[in-house]
């Protein structure tokens, strides 16, 4: 092992996501869930977009279009990102907002660990998101 100390890490920069429609997945990145669009860039020598969303607590999303991207092999547990968790301050609120929005969630779970409440639904391409309300600010 070395001796040089561990530098520290200030925090998660972004999660990359592959989308299979990039206006769609956008749409609902910024419209339902409130994420803004930094930037969007057609990268030509792929015949791919990137699109950065920033979420209201400073995390972004890395949002990809690509020729015929292969599809996810299960939910949730392929191989890889298992999911992408959003702290909220309340599930149920956030519930009742995506039903109105016609985005189905699963029933509100309690963690047995950490006594937080979550529940999960998913993006256009399947990829499932959780949503985290923690019950203290250390969680």
């Amino acid at each position: 092992m070395s001796h040089i100390p561990r530098p520290s890490l200030s925090g998660i920069h972004h999660v990359a996501i592959i989308a299979t429609d990039i206006e769609r997945s956008k749409s609902f990145f910024a419209d339902i869930l409130g994420f803004s669009v930094r930037r969007e860039n057609y990268r030509d020598n792929s015949q791919s977009w990137k699109i950065d969303l920033l979420a209201p607590c400073g995390v972004e999303i890395e949002l990809f279009s690509f020729p015929n991207p292969p599809a996810r092999p299960s939910y949730p547990e392929a191989a890889g990102l298992r999911h992408l968790a959003l702290r909220v301050d309340s599930v149920a609120d956030w519930v009742r907002y995506l039903k109105a929005q016609d985005i189905a969630c699963e029933g509100t779970r309690t963690d047995p660990y950490t006594g937080a409440f979550f529940t999960f639904f998913a993006d256009p391409d399947g990829l499932p998101i959780e949503l985290y309300q923690t019950v203290d600010a250390t969680a």
